[in-house]
């Protein structure tokens, strides 16, 4: 009786201190790692801010690299979910594997191990889709593009078709460097992929 009883306050106190609280994990690149900018002012502190105004109690975890692959995400995937054990992953790799010009197989390889890893893990996944600038050419850049849906259409699994949809290449809203957003584009950045994450909280 008595270890049933300590169970349960222990079980009250952690309740109470929020140790039961939802984790939310990121793994992208430069875009969440918000190059450029003081990481406070990207749009992954900017959902952490939106979660707590509208009363989440999920925990942020941005584990973005700027430069980071699928490949090096697929690496690195499997400790963060031992280490934190999110209840929402989301997803934001692709980008600079189609700017080295990797195969879009492997890039799709990669993004589904990902997925299948977060969902045996427990997570719900978010995947943010990307697109490349025409230079690369018509049949690259479409085939990069479909990449995305179809890995969210196998995996079922929540998509954002193209994560930059009003940023990519929109006057004002990237920095110097034509591949990064700026602090001005960091909210629509979040507007772009809320309305698909919300329904996964």
């Amino acid at each position: 009786m008595r270890a049933w009883w300590l169970s349960g306050a222990l079980t009250l106190l952690f309740w109470a201190q929020g140790a039961w609280a939802g984790t939310l994990l990121v793994v992208g690149d430069s875009i969440s790692a918000a190059f450029g900018l003081d990481s406070r002012q990207g749009w992954v502190a900017l959902l952490e801010k939106r979660l707590q105004d509208e009363g989440f109690d999920h925990q942020v975890i941005n584990a973005s690299i700027s430069g980071d692959t699928s490949s090096g995400g697929l690496a690195r995937l499997p400790a963060l979910l031992a280490e934190h054990q999110p209840q929402v992953v989301i997803i934001e790799l692709g980008g600079n594997d189609g700017l080295r010009g990797q195969p879009p197989m492997q890039l799709q390889q990669n993004l589904a191990l990902m997925v299948e890893k977060s969902q045996q893990a427990g997570a719900k996944v978010l995947l943010l889709g990307m697109k490349l600038p025409p230079n690369y050419g018509v049949r690259y850049t479409t085939a990069f593009a479909q990449v995305f849906s179809d890995v969210a259409q196998a995996k079922q699994v929540a998509l954002v078709p193209f994560f930059l949809e009003g940023v990519g290449g929109v006057p004002g809203m990237m920095q110097a460097d034509g591949i990064h957003p700026n602090i001005t584009a960091q909210p629509l950045l979040l507007e772009n992929a809320w309305p698909a994450l919300q329904p996964l909280l």
